[in-house]
């Protein structure tokens, strides 16, 4: 075998060898209970604003905080009183379905934008 060949073939098993390492260690770290999430802190919402804000809701033991991310970091809005959430049952927020991607691509293609129609797909 070449000198080139011998050093690819080297190549080749030293990468496999540490591929091979890393997916053992992560199994490993994964059942250990590495990056799970642990103590009183939950994530109850989020709003996407677009790609680079949104608008999270932080339970931290019984106080829920309103918190905006953006290119700037994180900030604090605000603060829900304790059982703000809890007392809203399921029906208290109506919400409006999003359309699918199907949907928006058939608005796109009749030139309609997505607040026309009102949420139902039919063109006015």
């Amino acid at each position: 075998m070449t000198p080139l060949g011998r050093y690819v073939v080297d190549t080749l098993v030293t990468l496999l060898a540490v591929a091979a390492l890393a997916v053992v260690v992560l199994y490993f770290a994964r059942r250990a209970g590495v990056g799970r999430p642990s103590g009183p802190l939950a994530l109850a919402g989020r709003l996407p604003l677009d790609a680079r804000r949104a608008i999270y809701l932080v339970r931290v033991a019984d106080v829920i905080y309103v918190v905006g991310a953006s290119e700037a970091g994180l900030s604090k809005l605000g603060e829900l009183p304790r059982g703000a959430l809890d007392s809203l049952g399921p029906d208290a927020l109506e919400k409006e379905p999003s359309p699918g991607f199907r949907e928006i691509l058939e608005r796109l293609r009749r030139g309609g934008n997505a607040d026309r129609g009102g949420g139902t797909g039919n063109a006015p």
